[in-house]
């Protein structure tokens, strides 16, 4: 997905000049983006073809070829070749996943081209990196057998709820929300689940990425669900989504009684199976 990302962006910096300005006779040659364009085209096409983690060696030609253009146009306004590294710096970070790479080119904008657009948002794009970053630490320490990074909120009941009051239960935590299809869709199976392993010690965490904080009260009454429930709008600032880098719902985890993660991201009667075999132990 975040490859998929990636490629969007430059294609639409490409087509649109989004980060940069739209080169014409005032301001540029074109030869700058008509460069890039190239190389894009190229990556796009290794990343569709390739399979594995992506690594630098595998991309090393097309990642010379931005030095490359920068070399080989000095005199292009500073905002065509900032946005140069900012490109490569995206790519380090979002594909690779190099945040010091990526780090060390977005500083270089400030030195290099202290004129430019992009120089102007240095700090705000080192922000992000170091989010990314740390969404990356977290997706890594999410795998099964690792204990669940806990969290401490308040739950749409005005209660304390944190992954840790759940010690010893088996947890399944769950990232959803109303407008969801696919989640709602999935609501009947998680209910059966509950009412069916709830008194051998089976616990829920519902994590409501919900707009519409009466919508989801709402329809948590109407669906009769009984588990707590943390609205992440009471807080869209520092949501949960963000920390344990949810990218698509529904995402769950299933955690067993010494809060390790077990499998993720179940579906139907697989939860049930997995529940069968954990409160049987």
């Amino acid at each position: 997905m975040k490859t998929k990302h990636w490629m969007i962006l430059i294609a639409a910096t490409i087509a649109a000049g989004v980060c940069a300005p739209a080169i014409n006779a005032q301001t540029g040659t074109g030869d700058v983006r008509t460069a890039v364009g190239k190389v894009v085209t190229s990556l796009r096409q290794k990343l569709q073809n390739f399979s594995g983690q992506p690594t630098e060696a595998v991309f090393a030609g097309e990642l010379a070829e931005f030095d490359k253009i920068i070399a080989a146009n000095p005199k292009a306004p500073a905002d065509e070749l900032a946005e140069v590294l900012v490109m490569k710096s995206r790519f380090y970070a979002e594909v690779l996943t190099d945040f010091d790479k990526a780090e060390a080119l977005v500083k270089r904008i400030k030195t290099d081209y202290p004129t430019s657009q992009a120089a102007a948002h240095v700090d705000d794009m080192l922000k992000q990196l170091k989010q990314l970053r740390e969404i990356q630490a977290t997706r890594a320490a999410l795998q099964p057998g690792k204990v669940f990074p806990d969290f401490s909120v308040t739950d749409i009941a005005g209660k304390p709820l944190t992954v840790s009051q759940f010690k010893g239960k088996v947890v399944l935590i769950d990232f959803w929300a109303t407008w969801c299809p696919p989640c709602v869709a999935e609501i009947p199976n998680v209910l059966a689940a509950y009412q069916k392993y709830h008194d051998k010690g089976f616990e829920i965490i519902g994590i409501s990425l919900d707009r519409d904080k009466d919508a989801l009260l709402k329809y948590v009454e109407q669906q009769k669900m009984p588990w707590p429930q943390y609205f992440e709008g009471d807080n869209p600032q520092n949501t949960l989504s963000e920390k344990y880098g949810v990218e698509t719902i529904p995402t769950t985890y299933l955690l067993d009684a010494e809060g390790k993660i077990v499998t993720t991201d179940l579906r139907g009667n697989d939860l049930e199976q997995q529940l069968e075999k954990l409160l049987a132990k």
